[in-house]
């Protein structure tokens, strides 16, 4: 956090701690419960990119994401695959400065930053690396997929294969969306001829200047209870990774479970104010547990009502998702919605949450979880999961180090 350009306190950026999401959220905060709106970066904010961990994970999310996938071609050389991540490496460090990613300047060459995000500042932005089993499993880089946890399949899931998986993926967060797409595009050119985009899914927060957790497409306050990034005993043994057995470059990295959820809105949206409540488990003007009264109270999972039956039901997503009834398991979630069109095979709209999440082990953490979801959860009615990914997201790079030789080594 040394960077010249880091103009806002760690603790003033953490007007709340991440953003969660519904559908596969999980987990809560073990102490006081941890508010999770929107950070209030705007254009002149720099997030370090250099840095212990890397950025875009315990950063307080920014309004806009380009999450993209990335294939490597089945010609690519170790060498070649080290010179692009060392490029991905430079222009990342550039970008996040609100600096072009270096390269010709000349009016005869083509210019190396296609120019979109001039004049537009750091915006905040952060790109964070992810690894998949593709790219371990790749002839030249000769790595072991294993450590990359396969999720098994979930009831109801309609997964696409081209939005799932792949080699590589980059998460570009930002306040503006233009900031975030240009960084994926500088990339996605830089790796031509070793990288083939696979996928690109583009997201967004409500930009709320009341607090709390901001509103998610379903209408209701999202990630009031998320883990807390403040508190290095959680992160420590939630989140960060460590072990002999993990390669040296996943010493403190995490793993990332995406999942593209799309909300069946009209079914949602036709549902009485009630049952919805009932469904999630709190309310949906202030976002306070059925039990309590304002967004933050501690949810009383032992409240009964005046028929003795359950305050917060026994299938709402609020108490199946929490760390009480999953033996304390809890994941750091940074969703964002999205709104993609129209669903061709339905005629519906295509929109919903991209579900990211950052825990130390997918099998342990998350896969418990959802199950359990899958099978209990009144809002599993209402949602399909049309993606799924894992990916291993690396240690934070220090300065003159780069991708290229932290993984190839």
């Amino acid at each position: 956090m040394s960077d010249e350009n880091f103009q806002l306190s760690r603790r003033a950026l953490l007007g709340s701690a991440t953003v969660g999401t519904l559908g596969a959220l999980v987990a809560g905060a073990a102490g006081p419960e941890v508010a999770a709106g929107v950070s209030p970066l705007r254009h002149g904010g720099t997030i370090p990119f250099f840095a212990s961990h890397q950025s875009g994970i315990a950063t307080p999310p920014q309004l806009h994401l380009a999450l993209a996938t990335f294939d490597l071609t089945d010609g690519a050389s170790r060498s070649e695959i080290a010179s692009m991540l060392n490029d991905w490496t430079a222009a990342s460090a550039a970008m996040t400065k609100g600096q072009p990613a270096p390269g010709p300047t000349t009016p005869q060459a083509a210019p190396s930053d296609p120019g979109q995000a001039l004049d537009l500042g750091p915006s905040g932005l952060t790109v964070t690396l992810g690894v998949g089993r593709d790219f371990l499993a790749h002839p030249s880089v000769g790595g072991t997929p294993a450590l990359i946890a396969q999720l098994p399949s979930f009831a109801g899931d309609q997964l696409d294969p081209v939005r799932s998986g792949g080699g590589l993926c980059i998460q570009a967060c930002a306040q503006d969306p233009q900031v975030a797409f240009h960084a994926v595009h500088v990339l996605t050119r830089l790796g031509s001829g070793t990288t083939t985009l696979r996928s690109l899914q583009r997201g967004f927060l409500p930009d709320s200047a009341k607090g709390g957790a901001p509103r998610n497409l379903m209408g209701f306050k999202d990630g009031s209870r998320n883990l807390n990034v403040d508190d290095p005993s959680q992160m420590n043994h939630s989140v960060w990774t460590k072990g002999a057995s993990l390669p040296r470059w996943m010493q403190g990295g995490t793993f990332m479970v995406a999942r593209r959820i799309r909300i069946r809105m009209e079914r949602w949206a036709e549902s009485p104010l009630i049952e919805q409540e009932q469904t999630v488990g709190r309310r949906r003007d202030s976002g306070a547990p059925l039990s309590g009264q304002a967004e933050r109270d501690r949810p009383d999972f032992a409240a009964l009502d005046t028929q003795g039956s359950p305050v917060i039901p026994l299938t709402a997503h609020l108490r199946l998702a929490s760390p009480e009834a999953n033996d304390g398991i809890r994941i750091l979630r940074r969703g964002y919605s999205f709104s993609d069109g129209i669903d061709p095979a339905t005629g519906e709209l295509d929109a919903g949450i991209m579900f990211l999440a950052f825990m130390a082990d997918p099998l342990r953490q998350f896969v418990p979880l959802q199950q359990k979801l899958v099978a209990k959860d009144a809002l599993h009615d209402y949602l399909v999961h049309t993606a799924s990914s894992v990916f291993a997201i690396p240690q934070g790079l220090q300065a003159g180090q780069s991708w290229g030789s932290q993984l190839l080594a």
